[in-house]
């Protein structure tokens, strides 16, 4: 397990460095190798964080479709309060909704939460075990079923096949 989470850890540091320096060079790429293997070493010696994670090629494919995902719901959710921002006339009915996940890794259950919170006119309040209780900017429905159905079920899909 401690080698997996290295390997994890240092991959995501090395592709890190790679987006921030977006350069291939032989100069970049040793000190990107060498950064990344120090800070996996320091960092995540002991960290469990990756543990759950699969690494299977259909878990690193899902890995890609769950970001392409994130970003299209992030636009649409920007669109939407954007309009809601400029014509004040837009019906909204705030509240506080509980959803419940079927996510049993705890990694699966930060992102999840973390997405709902980086998508606009959603935040999430507080996660416990398998419950959330998220602010919602419009809430459609107020019973838990659909609200789950609206809210989580299209990133909670994809986080199973990642992490369980």
């Amino acid at each position: 397990m401690k080698l997996k989470n290295l390997i994890i850890a240092f991959l995501v540091i090395l592709a890190g460095w790679f987006l921030l320096t977006w350069s291939i060079e032989l100069k970049s790429v040793l000190i990107g190798v060498a950064l990344s293997g120090l800070l996996s070493l320091l960092f995540c010696g002991q960290c469990t964080i990756f543990s759950e994670m699969k690494i299977t090629p259909k878990s690193f494919i899902y890995t890609f479709i769950y970001l392409f995902v994130f970003l299209v719901e992030l636009v649409k959710a920007n669109i939407d309060v954007t309009k809601r921002v400029l014509s004040p006339s837009l019906p909204i009915n705030p509240g506080i909704v509980k959803v419940d996940t079927h996510l049993k890794s705890k990694m699966a259950r930060l992102i999840l939460a973390n997405s709902i919170t980086l998508t606009p006119g959603t935040f999430t309040l507080e996660v416990h075990e398998d419950t959330f209780y998220i602010h919602w900017i419009d809430v459609k429905h107020s019973d838990e079923v659909h609200a789950t159905e609206d809210l989580i079920r299209k990133f909670e899909k994809l986080l199973e096949e990642i992490y369980e």
